[in-house]
């Protein structure tokens, strides 16, 4: 028998038993060694997304694991190989996919979300989702490899390079690997962060912080720009002051990207876009190229991924997870061991 944690309704959360099937054409079936929560998993679990979630749902996108079986027609994988799995499936027909815009086609199955997702001891996905990881790679620090491949995707659409100033405004797990991967690419950058165990953290890593509650934001980046103004700016707080500190922050012609999920419509500086010139980009997902971009990245130690692991817990604690990683405070990333002893995090 296999386990799966299920989403049943707002804010609970049960370990069941999971239906256990051969894969079909073209699918395998995997053993998820590890699966980040992440903050899309929090909303789920919230309620917020009941909507579009249908109970009881496996939660879990953020994974690493290795292939158990193959189905007909699958040729390329083999059981035992270590991969990740990129969890979008498109349509390929609708107006997004003809553009070439797959990652956000207008009728996408988010896995995880729409469909059942990884936090269970075996998943059947499409073959066509796999990314394969380096043996090399310990197999809890490749979970994070998902949302690396966020930040590069978000890096990218904001087109950063060398030399630009940047300021990340939010410090969790998705600002922190935005602030590597930019700082990757070159730029400098700052990181602004009112809790103080996470910009503790993004200075372990080397990165400069900024406390909002400690200081004028603004007036920072102006001194830090000799005036000049922050060439790029992310939101990643998702709250309405960080929309306004990051509109804020941008110097002429600068850029700003949406990373946050705002669940409600925010007042925005439009006076501030006119004057000088400032360019919104949003920032959704991800492709294949991300997700390569991000294990490479992830491999090379660029992005120190066991440093933003708080813990590991058990597939049967996940629901305590939950509720740790709501309260906040000093956790960053929690990962959920689906493991049944037969595979460990060093491969």
């Amino acid at each position: 028998m296999t386990l799966a944690v299920r989403y049943t309704s707002a804010r609970t959360l049960d370990t069941a038993p999971a239906a256990d099937s051969e894969p079909g054409p073209g699918e395998v079936e995997l053993a998820p060694a590890y699966v980040g929560i992440c903050g899309t998993d929090l909303h789920i679990f919230h309620g917020d997304m009941d909507a579009r979630v249908a109970a009881p749902a496996v939660l879990g996108h953020e994974m690493a694991g290795r292939i158990v079986r193959v189905g007909p027609g699958v040729e390329d994988w083999r059981p035992g190989d270590a991969v990740t799995v990129m969890p979008l499936r498109w349509d390929g027909t609708c107006p997004a996919c003809r553009a070439g815009h797959q990652h956000i086609c207008q009728h996408l199955d988010f896995i995880g979300i729409d469909s059942p997702g990884a936090m269970q001891q075996r998943w059947t996905v499409p073959s066509s989702t796999l990314i394969r990881l380096p043996e090399t790679l310990p197999l809890d620090q490749a979970a994070l490899v998902e949302p690396t491949a966020v930040a590069v995707h978000d890096v990218g659409r904001a087109a950063v390079k060398d030399g630009e100033k940047v300021v990340v405004v939010g410090g969790g797990p998705v600002g922190i690997l935005i602030a590597l991967v930019a700082r990757a690419a070159g730029a400098e950058v700052r990181v602004v962060e009112v809790n103080a165990h996470r910009r503790l953290l993004a200075e372990e890593l080397g990165l400069s912080t900024w406390d909002p509650a400690a200081a004028d934001i603004t007036e920072l980046v102006q001194r830090w720009t000799d005036e000049a103004g922050a060439d790029v700016a992310f939101e990643v707080s998702g709250a309405a002051a960080g929309v306004e500190t990051a509109v804020e922050a941008l110097g002429v012609r600068g850029r700003l990207c949406l990373v946050a999920i705002h669940p409600r419509p925010r007042e925005i500086n439009l006076h501030r876009f006119f004057w000088r010139e400032l360019t919104l980009v949003g920032a959704r997902l991800y492709d294949r190229g991300d997700f390569e971009r991000a294990v490479a990245l992830v491999a090379d130690g660029t992005v120190p991924a066991q440093r933003l692991i708080t813990k590991i817990v058990p597939l049967t604690e996940a629901p305590a997870a939950f509720e740790a990683l709501e309260s906040g405070g000093d956790v960053m990333k929690i990962l959920v061991d689906c493991t049944d002893g037969t595979q460990g995090a060093a491969v």
